[in-house]
């Protein structure tokens, strides 16, 4: 069976005859049971089979910004599928029609086809009912130990995590996790719950908080159904508590978790403890202090720069984000004080995206910084800028920050290469010289390995007339304006 597959074809190219959908959805079936439900939606969302045509499988994507991405990620897995439904398939080709977004009648409606399978919740709450009265918080099953960034700062509680998923009730029984705020103390507890899960599908596994565990003992005392209590837990083989800190000063709430944890322990059921610092520097009965000691214990730091780096990359990757290189190392080298910052401000840089229509730059992550410093009065200075009077760009500048964009040399910008890669790069650059810094034409040309000046006009009209249709292209021009301080 020939297996290659074409890279896009152009969208102005006519495609064969638009075909039955039902081979689409019946790819797109196999391709959800592969993916995670968000990358499913998010890049799967509006497409369709365009043509058929002597073994060319014609697939249309929305936006040119899918176009990549696919390539890079989908086209094989996508080919193969498409294979095994029709042998009579040898390649694929993409291109991207803009009338197919928010087409029911063009494409396939995901959201519709593809529904959101439930899990069984308690009315309004974000738990679920485990066994007869027992009641855990939902684990998320993004948090996985496949996909915790390791570094120095947390390699071993990753490792003692990895043994106890291995088998639970085993040497590493209670496990001990403390650290600061935003470390990644939950996402190795649930990542931890979820991995026992998948290999003992039929575990009681309770993933639950100190507070919640408290509200429950005083619950129970209220209705004098201690006994209940007691017996419910008792039939739990994996019990995960967070922040067991606040266990300080609540006396019958720690008596009672006594008795649970030493119930759990001698039948060789797993537990799990997080706090923010080790045990023997919290305020609780030397009893349990003892207990907790016993097993293994293991902090979490807060992560080195290459850590950070790390961690942003693969969050990138996770929510299907682009996100320049530059940017996030910049994010990396000046937020240091933990992971949980580190994503929030990654988060802003997508709600920039997403809700701006803005691609994120070193220049604008410096800003949401400063907004959300803890200091008012934050100079720029502190997140990387010296406060020096702005000045106006050079076309050097254009050329610089157009080349560090889209990852292509000056030199092969300016220069007589026809190479696809190069063309709309050296466009932009064009458009960019002509609306910001007033040049000719000619001049343009000249500085483009002496190109007629009807080139030049015509490339700087095919920028401005795509930027009124293609969204995406909009939002990097409007990245790199804004890099070059001219927006």
């Amino acid at each position: 069976m020939t297996s290659s597959v074409s890279s896009s074809i152009p969208a102005a190219t006519p495609v064969a005859e638009y075909v039955d959908q039902g081979l689409w959805i019946a790819i797109l079936r196999k391709l959800e049971e592969k993916l995670q439900r968000s990358a499913f939606i998010t890049w799967f969302r509006d497409t369709a089979i365009l043509g058929k045509d002597a073994g060319t499988l014609i697939v249309g994507l929305p936006l040119p910004m899918s176009l990549s991405w696919h390539m890079e990620h989908y086209r094989v897995m996508t080919l193969e599928i498409a294979q095994a439904l029709d042998p009579s398939i040898e390649k694929i080709v993409y291109t991207v029609d803009g009338g197919l977004k928010d087409n029911r009648e063009r494409s396939v409606d995901l959201l519709e086809v593809f529904p959101e399978q439930k899990r069984r919740k308690l009315p309004g709450k974000p738990e679920v009912k485990m066994a007869e009265g027992v009641v855990s918080k939902i684990l998320n099953p993004r948090y996985t130990l496949e996909h915790f960034v390791v570094g120095a700062n947390n390699r071993l509680a990753h490792a003692a995590c990895q043994s106890v998923a291995a088998a639970p009730g085993g040497r590493y029984n209670p496990l001990f996790l403390y650290g600061g705020v935003g470390l990644g103390k939950t996402h190795l507890l649930q990542a931890t719950g979820n991995a026992i899960l998948r290999q003992m599908p039929r575990a009681v596994v309770v993933y639950t908080t100190t507070e919640d565990f408290t509200n429950q003992v005083i619950e129970a005392i209220r209705q004098q159904k201690m006994e209940q209590f007691r017996r419910r837990y008792r039939q739990v083989d994996v019990l995960i508590i967070d922040d067991v800190q606040f266990l300080a000063n609540k006396e019958r709430t720690q008596e009672e978790f006594f008795h649970t944890f030493n119930a759990l322990y001698e039948d060789r059921k797993q537990v799990i403890l997080s706090a923010d610092r080790p045990p023997q520097e919290m305020q609780l009965e030397d009893r349990l202090i003892s207990r907790f000691a016993r097993g293994m214990i293991a902090d979490i730091s807060v992560p080195d720069y290459e850590t950070r780096l790390a961690i942003l990359v693969e969050k990138s990757r996770e929510y299907e984000l682009m996100i320049d290189m530059t940017v996030l190392q910049f994010i990396a080298e000046h937020t240091t004080r933990n992971v949980r910052e580190l994503e929030g401000i990654l988060m802003q840089a997508v709600a920039q995206y997403e809700l701006e229509s803005r691609m994120p730059t070193v220049k604008s992550i410096a800003e949401i910084m400063r907004k959300l410093s803890r200091d008012p009065h934050a100079e720029e200075e502190q997140v990387g800028f010296e406060s020096t009077p702005k000045r106006a760009p050079t076309f050097q500048d254009v050329l610089e920050c157009v080349s560090r964009y889209y990852s292509v040399s000056v030199q092969d910008m300016i220069g007589a290469s026809r190479v696809r890669e190069i063309l709309m790069p050296r466009q932009i650059t064009m458009f960019l010289g002509k609306k910001h810094l007033r040049m000719s034409y000619v001049r343009l040309g000249e500085v483009f390995s002496g190109r007629d000046h009807t080139t030049v006009m015509n490339a700087c009209g095919k920028i401005e007339e795509k930027m009124q249709n293609d969204p995406q292209l909009l939002r990097e021009v409007r990245a790199m304006e804004q890099e070059l301080g001219v927006v």
